[in-house]
C-alpha cells in the first residue's frame, strides 16, 4: 500500500474526532441502543459497530472528563472496584469515571484484606458482590479469572486486567488516543504504520490493542521484542488473516521514518520465572525508546505511547524520561483519555448512554486550563 495515501483524511472515516467534538456522528441517539455484550471481558466480544459507538460516546464524555460539565446519570448506582493485583492509574481511573457519572464506588485492593485470603472462591465472591453493586471492575493476576468471575453474575463485569491475558479498556483508550493524535496531525488510521515493542508476550495491553486495531482498515504493524518475549503466534495469525501487514524485526536499530505510532511496554518481570529473570538481566538499553532513538530513526510527527507505569530507572529497557516535554510524547494525553473512554464503557453497559446530552450542567468550581506544566495546547 502506498504510504502517501495514508497522509490524508478519509472523508468517510469512522474514527475522526477531537477533544471537543466527533466528526463521526457527533450525537448519540436519544433512544436506548441494542446492547453489546453484558460484560467487557475481552476485545473479542466487541464488533466494529460496538467500538465505533464507544468512540462516539467517549467524545460526548469529553466535557465531563475535562471538568467543564457535570452529569448524574448514574446517581444511586454503586461500582465494586476489585483490584487483586497492583494498580494505581487503572483503579483510580475507573473510580473517577464512575464518580463523574454520579455513581459511588467501593474499592478493594489486594488479596490480604479480601475473603479470598480465607479461601473463598471466585464464584462466591462474584455472587456476593453482585448483591451489593450495579457494576464490577475486576483485576486479577491469573489469566481467565475475570471470565470465571463473570459467569456467576448478571451485573456488568469489566476486565481491568487478567494476568498476561487482556486489558480491553486500555485498548479502547489507546485507540481513542491514536485517533485524536491522528486528527491533530491530519493523518488517517487506514494504512498507518504502528510499532509495538517491549514485552509483547506478557504485556496484556498489546494483546488487546492489536486485536482491536485488526477490526479497522488494513495497516502495517511492526513487532520488536527481546528474544523470548515475542507476540504470541495466534495473535499474529489473527491480525494477518484480517488483511493487515505484520512484520517482525529483531532490533529497534532500523529506519522507522514512516512510522506513525511507537507503542512501547514495560518488561513484565513480575511474570517471569526465576530462570527467565536471570536470563533477562543483561539487555542493556537495546530495547529502550528514548530521544536518541526517536531523533535518529523516527519522523518528527511520530507519536509515542505507553500504557504506564514506565520503569524510569536508568537500567530499565523502557520508555526513557528524556522524552519528557517532547510533543511527540502522548503518554499523559493517553492517560487523560482513560476517563472519557471508561465513562463511555459504564454508560453503555448500564444503558444510560442515550441520556448523556440531555443531562449536562456546567461545573460550579474552578478548573485550570491545563493539568500539567507541559500539556499540549490546542
Amino acid at each position: 500500500m502506498a504510504t502517501g495515501s495514508r497522509r490524508h483524511r478519509h472523508d468517510t472515516a469512522r474514527l475522526k474526532h477531537d477533544a471537543a467534538q466527533s466528526t463521526l456522528a457527533p450525537t448519540v441517539s436519544s433512544q436506548p441502543r441494542p446492547a453489546m455484550s453484558s460484560h467487557l471481558l475481552s476485545v473479542d466480544s466487541l464488533s466494529r459497530d460496538d467500538v465505533d459507538h464507544l468512540m462516539r460516546v467517549s467524545a460526548l464524555m469529553e466535557p465531563i472528563a475535562q471538568r467543564r460539565k457535570v452529569t448524574r446519570v448514574l446517581e444511586g448506582a454503586v461500582l465494586g472496584n476489585l483490584f487483586f493485583e497492583a494498580s494505581t492509574r487503572t483503579r483510580v481511573s475507573f473510580h473517577a469515571a464512575f464518580s463523574r457519572l454520579g455513581g459511588s464506588v467501593c474499592d478493594t485492593t489486594g488479596f490480604t484484606f479480601s475473603s479470598m485470603a480465607k479461601g473463598e472462591s471466585l464464584y462466591d465472591t462474584s455472587r456476593v458482590m453482585s448483591g451489593y453493586c450495579d457494576a464490577i471492575v475486576l483485576r486479577h493476576p491469573e489469566q481467565g479469572a475475570v471470565a470465571e468471575f463473570a459467569r456467576a453474575t448478571k451485573v456488568p463485569v469489566i476486565n481491568g486486567g487478567d494476568g498476561p491475558g487482556e486489558h480491553p479498556s486500555q485498548a479502547l483508550l489507546d485507540l481513542y488516543t491514536i485517533d485524536k493524535e491522528f486528527t491533530r496531525l491530519g493523518k488517517s488510521l487506514a494504512g498507518a504504520h504502528i510499532l509495538l515493542t517491549g514485552d509483547l508476550k506478557y504485556g496484556r495491553t498489546v494483546h488487546s490493542l492489536i486485536k482491536l486495531l485488526s477490526l479497522y482498515e488494513p495497516m502495517r504493524i511492526t513487532l520488536v521484542a527481546p528474544p523470548g518475549l515475542e507476540m504470541p503466534r495466534h495473535l499474529i495469525d489473527l491480525v494477518s488473516n484480517r488483511g493487515h501487514w505484520v512484520e517482525t524485526r529483531e532490533s529497534l536499530a532500523c529506519d522507522f521514518s514512516d512510522l506513525d505510532v511507537v507503542y512501547t511496554t514495560r518488561i513484565q518481570k513480575e511474570r517471569f520465572t526465576a530462570e527467565m529473570s536471570e536470563s533477562f538481566g543483561g539487555l542493556s538499553r537495546d530495547f529502550t525508546v528514548d530521544r536518541a532513538f526517536m531523533d535518529r530513526y523516527c519522523g518528527p510527527d511520530t507519536i509515542v505511547m505507553h500504557p504506564l507505569p514506565r520503569d524510569s530507572r536508568p537500567e530499565a529497557n523502557d520508555l526513557d524520561v528524556d522524552l519528557n516535554g517532547d510533543p511527540r510524547l502522548a503518554i499523559f494525553r493517553q492517560t487523560d483519555n482513560g476517563i472519557p473512554v471508561r465513562m463511555a464503557i459504564f454508560a453503555t453497559l448500564l444503558k444510560v448512554d442515550h441520556l448523556i446530552e440531555r443531562d449536562l450542567r456546567d461545573v460550579p468550581w474552578f478548573v485550570p486550563d491545563t493539568i500539567g506544566v507541559d500539556d499540549l495546547r490546542d
